[in-house]
């Protein structure tokens, strides 16, 4: 059976909005996965991503059931927005588990995580390099100490199939304080990735496919469907990961590209005021990959420039690790 549903986030405090979800139930008794898109707006890929997919499955192929939550945050995808809402200025990502009685943001939160979040038993949050960021592919791979929990993360990781993993060690772990949408699923026990494919904005088939590809790579290691992409091969891991935040607020001047190899102290980005002097230069922390850099010249005081992983060995990439931070991202 596909069902298609609107979930309505009430007014409040603000205008209210609509959460439009398509849930495919199986055939056969099975898991039940959820795929978010649109947690941020101006994120196509993974939109058109699951338009994509709910095209290309059904109920007879599947065991158990697929949630896909097609716009999460349809103020800032109508709006055109980069990170925050055009409503209530806040980044839905940020807003997890969120209140029923907050803001829209909030409202939006809390409708995901009671409506999609908690009858799942694994969940995929979808991403891509906001319309501000060149990036390349990438995914976050959480680790909780929790071994059961981390080996089923571990193994959804792989089953997604893109090479280059995140190791991400310091997500909240309240439940009531779980403030990103893949770390909801986390805190409450059910096994979540959050993925990065896509970049400035753009709609570009390779990075839409690649996502669907992903997402069946998934059903199959979960027994959903019967076929699929096999596991990654030859994962990179990256430890330590730091997101560059910007110094001070005016245009940014990006030295790199994403997926640039970049040596310790490298020139990344420049900064200029408004009437173009140089204040500030930002240089990589250490050898590494450009995972992201911002590639449009507005920048804020405290917003993210762009982001150095340094890859490390598979076994070393799981235990301890730094604690840089990892999170301004997503």
């Amino acid at each position: 059976m596909i069902e298609a549903r609107t979930i309505v986030v009430p007014p409040g405090v603000d205008a209210g909005t609509e959460i439009p979800v398509t849930t495919v139930r199986g055939s056969r008794p099975g898991p039940t996965l959820a795929l978010v898109a649109g947690n941020h707006g101006y994120e196509y890929p993974p939109i058109l991503a699951l338009q994509r997919l709910r095209a290309r499955i059904s109920a007879e192929q599947i065991a158990g059931a697929v949630i896909m939550v097609h716009v999460g945050n349809m103020p800032s995808f109508l709006g055109r927005t980069v990170y925050f809402s055009p409503v209530d200025g806040k980044n839905l990502n940020r807003m997890y588990p969120g209140r029923p009685d907050g803001t829209v943001s909030e409202r939006i939160a809390h409708a995901i995580t009671t409506e999609v979040i908690e009858p799942c038993d694994y969940l995929l949050d979808l991403h891509c390099g906001d319309g501000n960021e060149s990036l390349r592919p990438y995914v976050y791979q959480t680790v909780t100490g929790k071994a059961a929990l981390d080996d089923a993360i571990a193994r959804l990781v792989l089953a997604f199939g893109i090479d280059h993993i995140v190791v991400d060690r310091g997500r909240p772990s309240d439940p009531a304080r779980s403030v990103y949408c893949s770390n909801t699923a986390i805190t409450r026990g059910k096994p979540a990735v959050t993925i990065e494919s896509g970049y400035l904005g753009n709609t570009d088939e390779e990075s839409v496919e690649r996502i669907v590809s992903g997402v069946f790579g998934v059903m199959r290691e979960l027994g959903v469907t019967a076929a699929g992409p096999p596991p990654v091969e030859r994962p990179v891991y990256l430890d330590p990961v730091e997101v560059l935040s910007s110094p001070a607020t005016g245009l940014l001047y990006p030295h790199v590209e994403r997926d640039q190899q970049v040596r310790q102290g490298e020139l990344v980005a420049h900064i200029t005021d408004f009437f173009g002097a140089i204040t500030h230069e930002i240089r990589a922390p250490f050898d590494g990959v450009v995972l992201y850099v911002v590639a449009t010249p507005p920048i804020v005081k405290g917003q993210p420039v762009g982001c150095i992983g340094q890859p490390s060995g598979a076994t070393a990439s799981l235990g301890r690790g730094s604690d840089r931070n990892v999170h301004t991202r997503v």
